[in-house]
């Protein structure tokens, strides 16, 4: 059999963690035992991490859309119901997008989304009595 020599495909290997691993500090960038510890770990938080900002990102819109509706009188999930009655499909990034930079629009939609609520209610009413 053949004797075959491996620095080359070692050295490439190695070279691959140490490039990514650049940016990391001490031992973490230099030592190839440390360094691919630290990229397993980095990749493994990159992983973890790009599931929680979408977490994140959904926390931030009910944020936003809250303090907006509670300018209105109305809490986060009365304004949530009402929209759904009124059948409005419209998501929470968007409505967050509408809280903050187009209020004259989120006031309508509020109205909208109010009114809506109101004449079930009303509807509702006049079935019972």
């Amino acid at each position: 059999m053949p004797r075959v020599k491996r620095g080359v495909t070692a050295r490439q290997k190695h070279k691959k963690v140490l490039n990514f691993v650049e940016g990391h500090r001490g031992t973490r960038r230099r030592l190839i035992k440390r360094a691919r510890e630290s990229m397993m770990h980095a990749l493994a938080y990159a992983y973890r991490d790009r599931r929680n900002r979408k977490r994140d990102m959904r926390r931030l819109w009910i944020t936003r859309i809250n303090a907006a509706a509670r300018m209105f009188g109305v809490t986060y999930s009365q304004l949530m119901h009402a929209i759904r009655v009124a059948n409005i499909s419209v998501d929470r990034k968007i409505l967050a997008e509408m809280a903050v930079n187009d209020r004259p629009a989120f006031a309508e939609l509020v109205k909208t989304a109010l009114a809506a609520v109101e004449s079930q209610d009303q509807a509702q009413a006049q079935a019972q009595g």
